[in-house]
């Protein structure tokens, strides 16, 4: 009997392989109470107040769709200058200041 016993235990799949499986799929059932309990955790926070739910859902997208339209309609966008802006070595205030020297120049 001992000499069974003995067997088993150098057995590799019984010394490096189950402990393995039960690792995974215990890890999964362990990962999905966690998860769950993340999404219970979101779904409270995203309970809003029936005020502020209200003015949330008064406005409609399509009328804030509008309004930023109206706002792009009178900016100009043919009349634009290409300002790069400053290398992680240069010194930004530098270059501002380099760059604002240039357009007064220019104009």
């Amino acid at each position: 009997m001992w000499k069974h016993i003995s067997n088993l235990q150098k057995n590799r799949t019984l010394r490096y392989g189950v402990p393995m499986m039960l690792l995974v799929v215990g890890g999964s059932f362990g990962l999905r109470e966690f998860t769950q309990i993340r999404y219970d955790a979101q779904k409270i926070k995203k309970k809003m107040d029936p005020v502020l739910e209200a003015r949330v859902t008064s406005h409609t997208h399509t009328n804030i769709l509008q309004e930023e339209y109206t706002k792009l309609k009178q900016v100009d966008l043919d009349n634009w200058t290409n300002i790069r802006g400053p290398r992680p070595w240069e010194n930004s205030v530098l270059n501002q200041n380099e760059h604002k020297t240039h357009l007064t120049k220019s104009t």
